[in-house]
């Protein structure tokens, strides 16, 4: 925009005759080259922007995924339709200490992401790798240490301790009733149509003195 009005003021000063009219357009000449030579560069457009937008489509987050582990290495299987029919960079895996991030780029129109954060212990990040096999992407996690690993992340460990934790208890109908509890919210229609039957019937044994109740 700035150029075109450049433009123009030289135009204007060819066909100016008067001097103060002149001196306007030569002042006028002067600012705007000068804040065209003090404008920034443009910003290159971000890469991973620019990616998106030359690949086309969406991006997918996958959340479907096999592992299991050696003694050296955490192994994560993705599946994906076609996935060794791409340029290999289109495969790309960034690993951290404790997460990585997998983007394949431009499979079927369409561009896929995982990312796992807080990994259970420390991994190598120079001795973690990526291999491309036919319709399946394995994550290799190089162990910092050979011991064997409960679970993936951190998060599912603590998941793990609090489920643990809540059916261990003293009181076994306490445990009972707590197993009850996440049948009921995990099942079916006909699952909560049983517990609540069984409910019902077992209060109705107590108020008619068949059960004793601890007072």
């Amino acid at each position: 925009q700035l150029q075109k009005d450049l433009e123009e003021v030289k135009e204007l000063l060819t066909n100016a005759t008067r001097k103060r009219v002149r001196d306007v357009l030569l002042a006028e000449k002067q600012k705007l080259e000068l804040e065209i030579k003090n404008q920034p560069p443009p910003k290159p457009k971000d890469v991973a922007e620019e990616e998106k937008s030359s690949l086309g489509g969406y991006t997918v987050k996958i959340n479907n995924y096999g592992w299991d582990q050696s003694d050296k290495f955490v192994k994560i299987y993705i599946s994906l339709n076609g996935v060794q029919k791409l340029p290999a960079e289109n495969v790309q895996v960034k690993f951290t200490e404790r997460s990585f991030d997998l983007l394949v780029k431009n499979l079927n129109g369409k561009n896929y992401t995982m990312t796992f954060n807080n990994l259970l212990k420390p991994i190598s990040v120079e001795g973690s790798s990526r291999k491309i096999k036919t319709d399946m992407v394995l994550v290799m996690c190089k162990k910092k240490q050979e011991e064997k690993w409960d679970c993936l992340t951190q998060v599912e460990k603590e998941s793990k301790e609090k489920e643990k934790a809540a059916y261990d208890t003293t009181d076994p109908s306490e445990g009972l009733m707590n197993i009850l509890k996440k049948m009921y919210a995990e099942g079916d229609d006909e699952m909560k149509r049983t517990i609540n039957k069984a409910w019902v019937e077992s209060r109705e044994k107590q108020y008619k003195g068949d059960i004793p109740m601890d007072i």
